[in-house]
């Protein structure tokens, strides 16, 4: 019983420490404004027609 309890403790903290990190660099919001900035440079080099 007592290796599941450390395990559980381990993966917990883990999980907590990773949540953390991202919660206090921001680093979801500096992702998704790179993937932002990579998928708006694939579209620019498109040519554009529109036609009404």
């Amino acid at each position: 019983m007592c290796k599941i309890c450390k395990k559980t403790a381990k993966i917990s903290f883990s999980v907590v420490a990773i949540l953390f990190v991202v919660y206090f660099w921001n680093l979801d919001q500096k992702v998704l404004g790179w993937a932002y900035k990579q998928v708006n440079t694939m579209f620019d080099r498109k040519p554009v027609d529109i036609r009404f």
